[in-house]
């Protein structure tokens, strides 16, 4: 709870206000609704922001915080500490560009056990579908955590799994 007091306050010395479009809100609330299918956001990245802003937007609507996916290339240890206690999950290092229908040994089996948990247990997760922010194709980290998901359903972890699109427009991107 400190920590999501602590993002208010972060959020409100970089942004004069936040305005929800109430017709997509709705939309979002709609599939949140669906009973026994987790959300899985998808997401376009604007600003190294979108992911703590997206989580608090997601979070005051009584979604409950997001995972979010990220691969922690540019965070120092201390910020990829705080991104963690605040939902976020990394790939680990030697993973973020294996690719998906390689073998990845015990690493890959925990990481792709941890989504299952966290689709199980109806925790939203957030997938950004670029990186670094402005790149026309899916990103292989992204890419990675979509086969996760899609590995999750096919297994029978989940019946399904609810693809919502979200997004965020910037006056001015931080």
């Amino acid at each position: 709870r400190l920590c999501h007091w602590a993002l208010l306050k972060v959020l409100n010395c970089l942004f004069l206000s936040v305005q929800l479009h109430r017709g997509q809100l709705e939309m979002v609330l709609s599939a949140a609704r669906t009973p026994g299918v987790p959300l899985v956001f998808l997401s376009t990245h604007k600003s190294q922001l979108d992911g703590l802003l997206l989580s608090f937007l997601l979070f005051s609507q009584g979604l409950g915080v997001p995972r979010v996916p990220g691969s922690g290339r540019q965070c120092s240890p201390r910020l990829r500490a705080l991104l963690s206690h605040l939902g976020g999950i990394f790939l680990p290092s030697r993973m973020e560009h294996a690719p998906s229908d390689q073998d990845e040994g015990l690493p890959g089996a925990v990481l792709a056990t941890y989504v299952e948990e966290v689709l199980r247990s109806h925790q939203p997760l957030l997938i950004f579908l670029e990186e670094p922010p402005g790149a026309l194709h899916l990103s292989a980290p992204a890419r990675r955590w979509l086969a996760l998901v899609l590995r999750a359903v096919r297994d029978g972890a989940v019946p399904d799994a609810l693809l919502v699109p979200v997004g965020i427009a910037y006056d001015v991107v931080p």
